[in-house]
């Protein structure tokens, strides 16, 4: 897999590197980017094989997402799909570098453990992962050693999502001592651990809340102070990858408002709050923007077309991939940026940088901010 491979014309700063399942996890946490969640009875076989979904990264759910009297259903769906998907590169119609990453959301330990079993090696050879929703101190430990057991098993790699999502995590007078036992709990099985992801809807859902169109989930305070804990406990020390909450709203603007789309100054209109393509759009653009600025790699989405837009807002501009650069080949002490608009503290900004190097490596360097619609939407730079 690679991003933006739809834009075969766009010229990066720096391009995009391949990576697959099979990547170190130190790169492939930062790979996922924006993951598409489907239900797990959906067949989407053929779009995948003929590239008809710009998608890195998906997960077929087995529980919120269909009903219960469906669950054998999706759960044989799935395993079709992980049949077909291991004969197309045994045959040689797909490489593995063609497949995106693929992760199973679970419905709970006990379906994660007798859908583990029935799991041949053959089609694990072509799954990245289980995504464990409601994920709490009380059956963590359970599920990951269930995870160890199928890894053990089957001689693969396959990785565990855990989902903060759950009252544990929401509640003021839980939250903390929660997410200090699941710290301590996941700790011994760090290296399983590709990415932790949070349940916006699901905590809103809690206070009986829903952001709107025109705002973001970092407007819903309590949700707001959850996710911010959770970065505080996740993101220390690049210890974890920390992806962000599902943006709800789908993407709807007009063929014939693009060149339109192209003169105005992208970064001008986040920051201003003035129309960009349009509020479902301007809605998830703004909050990943703030997703980025807060630490969150990579970001829920329930709409195939939302992936080029994260993806692109992922991207690295030239100022900073310099900085990180200067930062990182330099001992110590204050240097003026290359740019002269700021100072870079070696010490202090040592970690940024390494994470901003991380992000270029896996969505590319661009020139600067306008630059992400035109890769967005096909435009030569």
């Amino acid at each position: 897999m690679r991003h933006h491979s739809y834009n075969q014309h766009f010229q990066f700063v720096r391009e995009p590197e391949n990576f697959n399942k099979f990547t170190e996890r130190e790169l492939l946490q930062y790979c996922l980017g924006a993951t598409l969640y489907m239900p797990g009875t959906k067949d989407i076989k053929e779009k995948i094989v003929n590239r008809q979904l710009d998608v890195t990264s998906f997960v077929m759910c087995c529980e919120d997402a269909i009903k219960e009297e469906d669950l054998p259903l999706a759960e044989q769906n799935i395993l079709d799909h992980m049949d077909f998907f291991a004969d197309q590169i045994a045959e040689g119609r797909m490489s593995l570098d063609d497949l995106p990453l693929i992760f199973v959301r679970v419905r709970n330990p006990e379906q994660f453990k007798s859908f583990a079993a029935r799991l041949t090696a053959k089609q694990a050879s072509v799954l990245t992962g289980f995504n464990f929703p409601k994920f709490n101190s009380r059956t963590a430990l359970g599920v990951l050693k269930t995870l160890v057991e199928v890894n053990k098993r089957l001689g693969v790699i396959l990785y565990g999502m855990p989902i903060l999502e759950g009252a544990e995590c929401a509640f003021r007078e839980s939250r903390n001592q929660e997410l200090l036992l699941l710290r301590n709990i996941l700790e011994p099985y760090k290296d399983l651990i590709l990415n932790i992801r949070v349940g916006g809807t699901d905590m809103s859902s809690l206070f009986g809340v829903r952001r709107g169109i025109n705002s973001t989930v970092y407007d819903i305070m309590p949700v707001r102070d959850a996710l911010s804990d959770i970065l505080n406990f996740f993101n220390r020390y690049c210890d974890y990858s920390v992806s962000a909450a599902v943006w709800e709203y789908f993407r709807a603007y007009k063929d014939d408002d693009i060149d339109e789309v192209i003169k105005r100054n992208f970064h001008n209109a986040l920051v201003k709050g003035e129309d960009i393509v349009n509020p479902a759009i301007d809605g998830l653009l703004k909050e990943v923007m703030l997703d980025r600025a807060n630490g969150f790699i990579g970001k829920t989405i329930i709409h195939p077309t939302h992936a080029k837009f994260v993806n692109a807002m992922f991207t690295v501009v030239e100022e900073e991939y310099n900085d990180a650069i200067q930062i990182l080949n330099t001992s110590g002490g204050v240097i003026k940026s290359e740019g002269g608009g700021k100072m870079n503290e070696i010490g202090p900004h040592h970690r940024w940088a390494e994470k901003i190097v991380a992000r270029a490596k896996v969505y590319g360097v661009i020139k600067n901010e306008d630059s992400v619609l035109n890769l967005v939407l096909g435009e030569r730079e």
